[in-house]
């Protein structure tokens, strides 16, 4: 009876314990069953409330490319800018050397080496300020060349051939080197005044033996003759060997050069045409007269401006002169004291070097060729045995 009672009484204290235990559990979150966690785990999915992005690389991509392409714009935008200032500042740099530094000549600017008249054309030859007659060159550094030459040389060998003779400017031009026309000096082709007549009736009679003077379609078939390189060539080579005149090249280096520089300059060019003419060349006197080339040319510095003059007389021998500037003062209208350097007797010594500027494939200045045969124009246009000049 007592342990009826007793669990009677149990039952009584228990009962709202265990309502009170099921109501509190009842508010509390619910647990996911194992069951259900298993269901989860093997791929049921269930909603979940945690934020996402979706990820589009096809956009990541374009946009890594856009940055990219406007990336080297900008940098070849930037190398551009600074080669443009670069190059500017070298232009504004020029000009400032090339400015005169000496009192003005009182010679226009600019130039044209030629006009044209009647059809034809005729160099252009000024007056300076002391009624020299000069010719402009085309060139910024060395713009004017004296129209006519009275070379006064120092006694060469106890003679003195050169003195007292007139050398008329036939052409010049800028000789350049490299392909960036790197510009070296300019050269001057001379001939002796008294004896353009013979050049005159020799070129005159090749292309028409009774003519005096050539007419416009005679001189336009001469014009293409010399320009030729066969044809010019032998042309040349005709009138060196058989009319023989004396003639002159001045040279003005544009920037400071030297000695040795020119020299290689020059064997190389007379190398080339003995090599194609080697049965006249190949012989020990020639290689003797080259060595003694070479030797007058051991010399120091030609700065900018100075002078250089390479005569050709009527036997064919070279005599080289040079003016370093010291005898500035004794300089009087046309006339050039210059001192001498030597000579070289052997004729196919200059007349190789003559031939590097008139005529064949290779010339030294293609400006200075056809402003030389522009000049021979001007010779065959009028009479023999005059020469004339427009003058403003």
């Amino acid at each position: 009876m007592r342990s009826a009672r007793t669990r009677v009484h149990l039952d009584a204290v228990l009962r709202p314990l265990q309502q009170t235990t099921r109501s509190r559990l009842s508010r509390l979150p619910q647990c996911p069953s194992a069951s259900a966690q298993a269901r989860t785990f093997m791929g049921r999915s269930r909603p979940s409330h945690r934020a996402y992005e979706s990820l589009n690389l096809d956009r990541m991509r374009t946009d890594s490319y856009s940055y990219h392409i406007k990336r080297q714009r900008f940098l070849a935008a930037g190398s551009i800018a600074g080669i443009v200032a670069f190059i500017y500042t070298a232009y504004l740099l020029k000009k400032e050397i090339d400015k005169p530094t000496k009192f003005d000549s009182g010679l226009p600017k600019n130039a044209d080496p030629f006009l044209t008249e009647a059809g034809s054309k005729r160099k252009t030859v000024v007056h300076d300020q002391e009624g020299r007659e000069m010719v402009p060159t085309g060139n910024t550094t060395i713009q004017w060349f004296p129209r006519t030459l009275e070379l006064k040389a120092g006694a060469v060998d106890g003679q003195e051939v050169h003195n007292g003779v007139e050398y008329t400017l036939v052409g010049l031009g800028t000789r350049t080197v490299t392909f960036l026309g790197f510009e070296v000096y300019v050269v001057g082709y001379y001939i002796a005044t008294p004896d353009i007549a013979a050049i005159q009736a020799r070129l005159i009679k090749d292309i028409n033996p009774i003519a005096t003077t050539l007419v416009p379609s005679e001189r336009d078939e001469l014009r293409r003759r010399l320009l030729d390189p066969v044809e010019g060539e032998k042309l040349w080579l005709d009138i060196l060997k058989d009319v023989k005149p004396r003639s002159a090249m001045r040279i003005i280096p544009v920037r400071n050069t030297d000695f040795p520089h020119l020299r290689d300059g020059f064997v190389r060019a007379i190398t080339a045409r003995s090599q194609a003419h080697k049965q006249e060349y190949n012989d020990e006197a020639f290689g003797a007269s080259m060595t003694e080339f070479r030797t007058l040319f051991n010399r120091g510095k030609l700065p900018a401006k100075g002078e250089l003059i390479m005569v050709r007389d009527e036997a064919g021998a070279l005599t080289i002169m040079y003016d370093d500037g010291k005898q500035q003062k004794q300089k009087t209208e046309n006339e050039n004291v210059l001192g001498t350097i030597g000579r070289v007797a052997d004729e196919r010594v200059s007349r190789a070097l003559w031939l590097n500027y008139l005529a064949g494939k290779a010339v030294a200045s293609e400006p200075a060729r056809k402003n030389i045969v522009e000049g021979i124009m001007e010779f065959v246009e009028r009479p023999i045995g005059t020469v004339a000049a427009q003058v403003l």
